[in-house]
């Protein structure tokens, strides 16, 4: 199958693994971000076509395509969206703690009006 053949993203994925291929050290793995593409584009055009096009083993990819649809998918939002305070000049402290116990602190300090009276 030939590059003018594959649809786009398949032709993209196939030039980030030949890219890494060419500056690649001998024996080194195939990182794990080009795993997760090759993933992605199997469950799109099927294990077989994505293996052929990406130059990877058939089962290698399968048994990782496998491994990713095992996986939970996050409900989580990656954006929040805070709205404006109403109040303006007074101080605000936002906490946010995630499931592992990471905190994240967010002060907003008002920046006091400096007036120049020159003219």
């Amino acid at each position: 199958m030939g590059a003018s053949e594959l649809p786009k993203d398949l032709v993209r994925g196939r030039r980030l693994f030949q890219a890494w291929r060419g500056q690649r050290k001998a024996g080194s793995r195939i990182p794990q971000s080009l795993w997760r593409l090759a993933a992605r584009l199997a469950k799109v055009h099927d294990v077989s076509c994505t293996a052929t096009a990406l130059r990877l083993d058939y089962y290698s990819l399968k048994k990782r395509v496998g491994a990713t649809a095992a996986e939970p998918q996050s409900s989580r939002q990656a954006f929040v969206e805070l709205p404006a305070p109403l109040v303006v000049g007074k101080q605000c402290l936002f906490e946010f703690e995630n499931g592992a116990g990471a905190t994240m602190r967010v002060q907003l300090v008002p920046k006091q009006a400096t007036y120049d009276n020159q003219q």
